[in-house]
């Protein structure tokens, strides 16, 4: 689901994860508010709406908490649009898949990470026949990007929509850190359909072959051939596990180290 961009930071995630993680996180629980007050006056006035507008106005909040989900950053900075803790979270519309992919394809992070990527892969001297200099460099980050556009296309929007399948990544949030290990490894494998199920993840998988047959296209001759497609698959779902991981403890390691509370478990204003 996550490229190869996660690796820039995945040595300052784990430099961060010193502090134990618990092995349960508290759910999140909105507070209650007293009978008679705000909340039974919204309920007698929504008696007397139509089951359209009720479904309507539903749609308004789940929409408004994903567009929240779709604003988070690891450290502030590396993109987690595509992932969620709602368990039971509505499925996305074929026009949702694409601004979901839009998004994380365009978001500026993106671009200097394939930027680092291109300047590692010169200093190292990959794809040599892309030669080095100014003329390389560009060779190799427009490679580096058709790389992870091409993928995040196929895993994130096309094959999800002709599969009917969830693009994005379920935290388990709770349980023993082995268990959401376990679960988080397999993500890269399992999915969630629309309908809620859980089932192959046949557009990652397939999203991940198909990204490194194209680039057959473009990488220098002697970079060709199917065992390197093969390999680059390979090593494109092992990053995506690697993302994984850390869209799964993000949020226990935010709140341990950083010391931030969700808002909607302190207690409400007098």
């Amino acid at each position: 689901m996550y490229g190869r961009k996660f690796l820039l930071v995945f040595g300052m995630f784990f430099a961060v994860s010193g502090v134990q993680i618990s092995g349960q996180t508290t759910a999140t629980s909105q507070p209650s508010a007293p009978s008679g007050t705000a909340t039974d006056a919204s309920e007698h006035q929504s008696s007397g709406m139509s089951p359209q507008k009720r479904r309507t106005q539903k749609s308004k909040e789940e929409l408004e908490i994903e567009r929240k989900e779709q604003s988070q950053r690891i450290l502030g900075v590396v993109p987690d649009f595509g992932t969620t803790s709602r368990h039971h979270a509505p499925p996305l519309t074929p026009g949702e898949k694409l601004h979901l992919f839009v998004k994380g394809t365009a978001d500026p992070f993106n671009w200097t990470a394939i930027g680092i990527q291109a300047g590692i892969s010169q200093g190292e001297d990959e794809f040599r026949e892309y030669g080095q200099g100014a003329s390389g460099y560009f060779k190799r980050y427009g490679a580096a990007l058709a790389d992870n556009t091409s993928s995040g296309f196929f895993a994130n929007f096309l094959y999800p929509i002709v599969f009917k399948d969830d693009p994005r990544y379920f935290r388990a949030g709770q349980g023993s850190i082995k268990r959401r290990v376990g679960y988080s490894l397999a993500q890269e494998f399992v999915c969630h359909s629309d309908k809620g199920t859980s089932r192959t993840n046949f557009p990652n998988i397939l999203g991940a072959f198909t990204a490194g047959a194209i680039s057959n296209s473009y990488y220098p001759p002697s970079d060709r051939g199917f065992g390197l497609t093969m390999s680059r698959s390979a090593i494109s779902l092992l990053y995506g596990s690697v993302g994984g991981l850390m869209s799964e403890f993000w949020p226990d390691i935010d709140r341990k180290v950083f010391h931030k509370k969700d808002k909607s478990q302190q207690p409400p204003t007098p």
